[in-house]
């Protein structure tokens, strides 16, 4: 029979992983809304990212490659495009995503930008300090080009946020994250319909 010193340890364990558990719960913001499918299964594309980060953000590198995981990962399993060739670019300016379609291997009919302004852990302490806030957050910048010029055909923000009171994340999730980002703002399935 285990001591009440250990019953009561056992108790607080517990209270604090059903407090650090929470409650998830995801957030979708697009803006302007409502935007058509950018994915179109039969047709081949260019996808360009490049991040857009704060002055101040930490751990760039890991951010990065979780978002390269993402976008890698949302292309080959999502069917957006029949075919795709994924790019990083320094920046979505007009001049780098003209550079970018004289190199590219083929012509594509579809040339999407994502700008990764956003991707990481976000935690609030509340009033209390035995409550925090926390989650991940996602901001995309999307864009449309001409195959044909790089004129902009279309242009959307899309905010996706996952969490909670109680809920504490850390990094590992990002890949999937960003996947779950792609999934709402460029929307496969609707355009498979």
């Amino acid at each position: 029979m285990p001591s009440p010193y250990r019953l009561a340890h056992f108790v607080e364990i517990l209270s604090a992983t059903a407090v650090l558990a929470g409650c998830a719960s995801t957030a979708v913001t697009v803006q302007p809304s409502p935007q058509a499918p950018v994915c179109n299964a039969a047709s081949s594309a260019l996808v360009l990212w490049a991040p857009h980060w704060r002055p101040d953000q930490k751990d760039v590198a890991a951010r990065e490659e979780a978002a390269s995981t993402g976008l890698n990962n949302f292309l080959a399993q999502s069917g957006c495009f029949a075919s795709v060739e994924l790019r990083r670019v320094p920046s979505l300016e007009a001049s780098a995503v003209i550079a970018r379609l004289k190199h590219a291997e083929a012509f594509r009919p579809k040339v999407v930008g994502i700008e990764v302004r956003e991707l990481g852990p976000v935690v609030k302490l509340l009033s209390s300090a035995a409550l925090v806030e926390g989650g991940t957050e996602v901001v995309l910048r999307v864009t449309e080009y001409s195959p044909d010029s790089a004129a902009v055909l279309r242009e959307f923000t899309v905010h996706w946020q996952n969490g909670g009171t109680g809920v504490v994340k850390g990094v590992a999730s990002l890949p999937a994250d960003m996947q779950a980002t792609l999934s709402a703002a460029l929307q496969p399935s609707s355009a498979a319909r």
